[in-house]
């Protein structure tokens, strides 16, 4: 089990409850696909993602962005149980997906970007600390089954 700070999650939170989840959430994953290419790999049936144009504009990789936002918010909802909560998940990605777990970090980095971003200044060291703190719990509970 993690211990988390009453500061950390207050940040977690209130990062949570001010993002747009239809706007940061394929904002992340169209990030992690163009910087990322061999990540694509994994979204076949999505047509076209041959540059960073048709990914962006592309409303499978948008509704699945938000999709991953959604998810992120059962954990933010149960900090003390984020394992738990990701468990069916993670046998989805590693059994049936195959999904190599390194890029569950790949887009814990984008997203830690693009909500930089967002927040600006107020995106302080510590508040960056505290959603990369959260993001590598869930990054570790998605590839438990891995292990």
């Amino acid at each position: 089990m993690v211990a988390w700070t009453e500061f950390e999650r207050a940040t977690i939170q209130d990062i949570f409850g001010k993002i747009e989840y239809d706007v940061v959430g394929p904002a992340a994953l169209s990030r992690c696909l163009i910087v990322y290419p061999w990540t694509q790999r994994y979204f076949g049936n999505f047509g076209n993602l041959y540059n960073a144009a048709a990914i962006t504009g592309n409303p499978m990789v948008a509704k699945h962005g938000t999709t991953i936002l959604n998810g992120l918010e059962r954990a933010v909802k149960d900090m003390d149980n984020i394992k738990t909560t990701y468990a069916e998940l993670s046998v989805l990605h590693s059994e049936k997906l195959h999904v190599d777990p390194d890029n569950f970090k790949l887009l814990a980095d984008c997203l830690t970007i693009v909500v930089a971003a967002k927040f600006g200044q107020a995106f302080t060291g510590e508040v960056q600390a505290a959603f990369q703190k959260f993001l590598a719990v869930v990054v570790s509970s998605l590839g438990r089954q891995y292990h």
